[in-house]
């Protein structure tokens, strides 16, 4: 895998997750569709899932900057 598309995946994930946290853009949409008994797992999930690509990332960026100045 490239760092561009590593580094596609961590910044899309990451702005996918941190929408899906800090707004309640699941909620609503569970709610919706009847699964509003699975609102209380969300943050088992999605802060962990947040936390991964974050790392993702991070770890695209230092890649990109080891391989431009080597």
């Amino acid at each position: 895998m490239t760092n561009g598309t590593l580094l596609k995946i961590g910044v899309v994930g990451t702005v996918i997750a941190a929408v899906c946290c800090f707004t309640p853009v699941l909620v609503i949409l569970f709610g919706a569709i009847g699964l509003s008994a699975a609102v209380g797992v969300l943050d088992y999930v999605l802060l962990p899932l947040l936390l991964i690509f974050l790392a993702t990332t991070v770890y695209a960026l230092w890649k990109r900057r080891g391989s431009k100045s080597s």
